[in-house]
């Protein structure tokens, strides 16, 4: 088939980020598949690049995290005018596959199948819109229902729709609940992140040695809500515990904030160290011994499906999350880490003490990590189960 991939925010492992639409598209063009990548960056012009058999059309759309509202809805309204433009361009495609965010995406895909009689199939990363909504970004009531409508009409028409976890499928059914839905999370690279002893050579780079280490790694929106973090090293410092060490690594709206709050609380057991690509995430977690995943304390965010907790799986570490939902369940069912309350980090301490004390209590928790990985989440499992959705195209 041939097929025209839409997301905004295509990434490759070189660029680092969430790079599942750069395996899925490649997965597709491996089974024999056309695939055209409709995506955007922040250069002048517009460019096309090969990637490894995916057809690569980028386009100058300007997006950072740390855009204000206004300055969002305006990129997202730029690339849905150009993505549409692009892809008529594109002749014989067979079928669409659009993945959100944002939620604009969707209305490519519509009026693709309106004036092109082309189908699609929806990816629902983020339920939107009620994910902004609980966050507070999108306040006015016609806003609202304009975006409920719109979620209501793409879930509608979209042939099969692809959800991350199962709390976004949840979601989906209570929308649309006759459609053909899937559930295919991220997924855990367990060729490229493995578990290895750690090298002092990285320990040193990081000024680090001999420490036990954390690591987040990933957006730094209000979304992650790292004050939870903040407060959790706060209190180790409150409590003289000094063999404990947070790297973050990432950037985001949010980054000036938490760095200028690191710096008021005089924490020295942070570290911060700037976005980094998948080989720099290889080297940052030979040293780590825990992964931290965090968002905000909202319903909706619990049924996120982060990249960093699947990575962290694969590359055999304790998980660390302060968010309940599906992986605080799958977390504690699997024994490979703990969740604690965010809003008492003194449950931090109680809860993290046992493993930089009790080294086989951390060995098997991280051998259960790397398990879970292989079992359920390698990357193999995961896009296997996604071609089998084109296979079954017709049916």
């Amino acid at each position: 088939m041939k097929i025209l991939y839409l997301h905004q925010y295509f990434l490759t492992p070189e660029q680092g980020g969430a790079i599942r639409s750069y395996h899925l598209a490649k997965a597709l063009v491996e089974a024999g598949h056309e695939v055209i990548m409709i995506t955007s960056h922040n250069h002048k012009g517009y460019h096309y690049e090969n990637i490894e058999g995916i057809k690569v059309h980028y386009l100058p759309v300007f997006y950072e995290n740390n855009l204000n509202s206004i300055g969002r809805v305006i990129s997202f309204a730029k690339f849905m005018y150009r993505a549409f433009i692009k892809a008529r361009e594109i002749k014989d495609v067979d079928l669409c596959y659009a993945t959100s965010t944002p939620l604009t995406i969707g209305i490519i895909a519509l009026l693709l199948k309106r004036f092109h009689h082309i189908k699609f199939y929806f990816e629902v990363r983020d339920l939107w819109p009620e994910a902004p909504i609980q966050m507070g970004t999108i306040k006015n009531y016609f806003a609202k229902k304009i975006l409920y409508a719109l979620e209501k009409k793409i879930y509608t028409k979209a042939e099969k729709i692809i959800a991350l976890s199962p709390g976004i499928l949840e979601g989906i059914k209570k929308v649309a609940p006759q459609k053909d839905c899937y559930m295919i999370p991220n997924f855990a690279d367990c060729t490229y992140f493995y578990p290895e002893e750690k090298k002092h050579e990285f320990e040193i780079q990081f000024g680090i040695k001999e420490t036990f280490v954390i690591s987040y790694f990933g957006a730094l929106g209000k979304a992650n809500h790292l004050d939870y973090l903040i407060n959790a090293a706060l209190e180790l410092a409150k409590n003289k515990i000094e063999n404990i060490h947070f790297i973050i690594a990432g950037r985001g709206a949010e980054l000036h904030s938490i760095k200028d709050k690191v710096k008021t609380h005089s924490l020295t057991n942070i570290s911060f160290v700037g976005f980094i690509n998948k080989t720099s995430l290889h080297d940052m977690l030979n040293v780590t011994d825990a992964i931290y995943i965090s968002f905000a304390n909202k319903p909706i965010l619990e049924t996120n499906s982060p990249n960093k907790f699947f990575d962290g799986l694969a590359a055999g570490k304790l998980c660390i999350s302060n968010t309940k939902g599906w992986m605080k369940e799958l977390i504690e069912k699997n024994n490979c880490g703990f969740y604690y309350d965010p809003e008492k980090p003194e449950t931090f301490i109680e809860k993290i003490i046992p493993y930089t004390k009790n080294t086989s209590l951390l060995k098997n928790s991280q051998h259960n990590a790397r398990k879970l990985a292989e079992q359920e989440f390698s990357k193999d499992i995961m896009t296997g189960r996604f071609l089998t959705i084109f296979n079954n195209h017709n049916n």
